[in-house]
């Protein structure tokens, strides 16, 4: 849908700093929320779709303020309290105890079969391929354009190449179609593309060099002959 979530491409927030010695989590508690997410995902809560349309309804102001794993804590509580792993009044109770007894460790489980299915989800991801029969529409040097229309549920057409048009430089093969994946219509597999677009025709003269190039992956439906 089109929120504040779809941050690419909009100005005034600064620049992207990684300092050096970055830590991989910010916090402890985020190696938990990292974790649990291959485990509810396996647990079949959602998937990797509806978990992201999951963050896209948070409030504006919530997912600003907000830290990154506090988004996925959102969409892990929304899902999974609808697939009934969670219960809402006993995990705003569990909440109430460790916020007024902060010293005390939460209870601890050992499933090694689970650990090794997870330690490989999180290593080599999951493959989202699928074979078709239709033929893809365009090709390596098609000028295509995106469509503009606005969305109300989850894409991966992102608002800042709408309405744009690039290059075609990569043809992938059908990928499950994150539009439907993300709303229980099914997979529904389409060609992807991987599109250049010049910082020119994406932001103006003054964007960048004549070289400055952005390259997105678009699914055939988000695209017209240009």
């Amino acid at each position: 849908m089109d929120g504040i979530h779809d941050l690419g491409g909009k100005h005034g927030h600064g620049p992207v700093v990684h300092p050096p010695s970055e830590p991989v989590f910010g916090s402890d508690w985020e190696r938990s929320v990292l974790t649990m997410f291959p485990a509810m995902a396996m647990a079949g809560a959602f998937n990797l779709d509806a978990f992201r349309s999951g963050m896209e309804q948070i409030p504006a102001a919530e997912y600003l303020t907000s830290r990154y794993y506090e988004h996925w804590m959102h969409s892990m509580v929304l899902h999974g309290t609808a697939a009934g792993i969670f219960d809402r009044e006993d995990l705003a109770a569990r909440t109430r105890h460790y916020l007024e007894h902060p010293e005390e460790e939460a209870p601890k489980a050992s499933k090694p079969e689970q650990v090794e299915a997870l330690a490989g989800l999180i290593a080599h991801g999951d493959d989202y391929r699928r074979e078709v029969d239709a033929a893809p529409r365009y090709a390596v040097g098609d000028t295509v354009r995106v469509l503009a229309d606005a969305s109300t549920t989850h894409t991966r057409r992102a608002g800042y190449v709408r309405g744009h048009v690039g290059v075609v430089t990569h043809a992938h093969g059908a990928y499950v179609y994150p539009d439907t994946h993300a709303t229980g219509e099914g997979e529904n597999p389409e060609h992807l593309y991987t599109v250049r677009f010049t910082a020119e025709e994406l932001w103006g003269a003054e964007a960048g060099s004549a070289n400055t190039v952005v390259h997105i992956d678009l699914w055939e439906p988000y695209l017209t002959t240009a």
